[in-house]
């Protein structure tokens, strides 16, 4: 290790959006390979209670603010060894129904950090999302892919585009600032406390399995997805950021098992063993318009598996298991 690479393995390490569902994870993650961990998050969609496990590791701080907000965020960058931007405006209802919040969230405080981390060129590993892939009908996505964005009168285009336009501007601080940063494409990440709060489909679902509700199906329920358990995103995430060959490089993190969405639904009610029914509504009863679905979203996750030895496993009914909270 050379001099650089050791002072910084000696410093903290900054996670935006620490206090989210997948934030959270990481930074327990983190602090369990012994690293002092900065945690910045509005808590506009994250939450303190994510962090209980770990509110009282001396290693951890926790400063509740946006990032554009946070006065002591140059020195809190130029002391980092390495940061972790997880903040976003997520899910697929805030999209929908608050627009502007959403692009304004994703672009801006983007743009702020990566300012800040490239004056220190302080390696950035950069959460996107599978978004960006558009209304692309690949049966499998890749990261050379050609990307197919909707009309600006849907929402989610603008979320798609908000998350493109932040990965450029990561690449062209690369190309121009010499800034350390990694991409990662996260596909549909699911586990321990997700909540179905913003229209994610399978917090959602084991909730009203649970309760003995209604599994709501938006559509016919056809469209296919795979779903990543946390502990596997988490993993890609961490040696992505750990590997210097991942640099300037864009990488899917998901899950390569499909599974539509109906059989998501049979799939849950089964496992949890429960008596609930299956319910179909509409998408235009579902989604104000802006809430146009995609019919399947597998990643290739060979470039992944090449650079960093690892590709997410776990299997589906495990993830629901534990998802849910009950042994098998």
């Amino acid at each position: 290790m050379n001099t650089d690479a050791a002072s910084r393995a000696s410093r903290h390490v900054l996670v935006t959006g620490g206090a989210g569902f997948i934030g959270s994870h990481l930074v327990e993650r983190l602090l369990g390979d012994g690293h002092a961990v900065v945690v910045v998050d509005d808590l506009s969609t994250g939450d303190l209670g994510n962090l209980r496990s770990v509110a009282g590791d001396p290693k951890l701080r926790v400063i509740a603010s946006k990032v554009s907000a946070c006065v002591e965020l140059p020195e809190l960058v130029a002391q980092a060894g390495a940061i972790y931007h997880l903040a976003a405006a997520v899910g697929v209802e805030l999209v929908v129904q608050s627009p502007l919040h959403t692009l304004e969230t994703n672009l801006h405080e983007t743009e702020v950090l990566i300012k800040a981390a490239a004056a220190d060129r302080v390696p950035l590993l950069l959460a996107s999302s599978s978004e960006v892939y558009g209304k692309s009908e690949r049966l499998e996505f890749s990261e050379d892919d050609d990307l197919l964005i909707g009309p600006p009168d849907h929402s989610r285009w603008g979320y798609a585009c908000s998350k493109l336009m932040d990965e450029f501007l990561a690449m062209a601080y690369a190309r121009e600032r010499s800034l350390p940063v990694v991409i990662a494409r996260l596909f549909n990440t699911v586990g321990p406390r997700q909540t179905g709060r913003h229209g994610m489909v399978l917090p959602r679902f084991i909730a009203a399995a649970q309760t003995g509700e209604p599994l709501k199906v938006f559509g016919n329920g056809l469209q296919k997805r795979c779903f990543c358990y946390i502990t596997d995103t988490v993993e890609a995430l961490v040696r992505l950021q750990n590997c210097p060959a991942a640099r300037s490089n864009v990488f899917n993190v998901g899950s390569t098992e499909e599974v539509s969405i109906l059989d998501l639904a049979r799939t849950v009610v089964g496992v949890l063993r429960s008596k609930s029914d299956i319910q179909f509504v509409p998408y235009n009863e579902a989604f104000a318009r802006g809430g146009e679905d995609l019919q399947q979203r597998k990643p290739a996750v060979g470039k992944l598996a090449a650079v960093t030895r690892f590709r997410p496993m776990t299997p589906l009914r495990e993830i629901i298991l534990k998802t849910a909270g009950v042994s098998d």
